[in-house]
């Protein structure tokens, strides 16, 4: 998929991985937790879909991590 911001999506979605098996959660606990399907959890780590700000509000919420940890690229 060619996009813009392509590097930032892929590094998003390497932060959102980190901090969900940091908290010990597969990709169907926090899809879960957040009401999306596993499918579509596993597209926004592996930057294969574009991802809404409320899906990042869930995500951080359901981490328990403030939002701005999942933009911290390194």
């Amino acid at each position: 998929m060619e996009r813009m911001h392509s590097e930032s999506y892929r590094k998003l979605g390497l932060n959102i991985s980190y901090y969900r098996k940091e908290r010990g959660l597969s990709q169907m606990q926090l899809a879960d937790k957040i009401d999306i399907s596993r499918t579509h959890m596993s597209r926004i780590e592996n930057n294969d879909c574009a991802v809404s700000l409320d899906v990042i509000f869930s995500i951080a919420k359901a981490l328990d991590i403030p939002v701005c940890k999942l933009f911290e690229f390194r």
